[in-house]
């Protein structure tokens, strides 16, 4: 699927689709550039799922735990800082991607080798006029 967001207004319908069509993949994984908005994207991807607490890039923490209205967690990877692979395993990333609840990650090109067999890719680019692009594909 390739959607096209010309300004914020249009996130949230955005978001809703996405979730409609990853709906059975629980790890998701966001490139493209800094600044593509992929955390933008991702707290639009939260804000339909209900989750109630505050969604922040997990920069520095590397991964972040939100809560739904219903009680399930979400949980959202920022990959950029990782010095390799191992700091990674350190955090038991592994044990999250098999939890079954949604694993949003950002920069997984930084941890290549331990993406699950099934996941649900999410790749944005910016245009030079600022209209954003969203390109999307089921991996299994």
């Amino acid at each position: 699927m390739t959607l096209s967001i010309h300004n914020l207004d249009e996130l949230d319908n955005v978001a809703h689709r996405l979730l409609a069509e990853g709906r059975n993949q629980s790890v998701w994984l966001f490139e493209g550039e800094m600044g593509a908005g992929k955390t933008t994207l991702i707290k639009s991807i939260c804000r339909a799922l209900g989750v109630i607490s505050t969604v922040q890039s997990p920069t520095f923490s590397i991964v972040n735990e939100y809560t739904t209205h219903e009680g399930h967690s979400v949980y959202h990877f920022d990959c950029y800082r990782l010095r390799n692979e191992a700091e990674a395993l350190d955090i038991g990333i592994e044990e999250y991607f098999d939890s079954g609840d949604y694993c949003f990650i950002e920069w997984p090109e930084r941890i290549t080798s331990l993406w699950p067999v099934t996941y649900y890719q999410v790749y944005l680019s910016v245009e030079p006029n600022g209209r954003r692009t969203v390109e999307t594909r089921l991996v299994s």
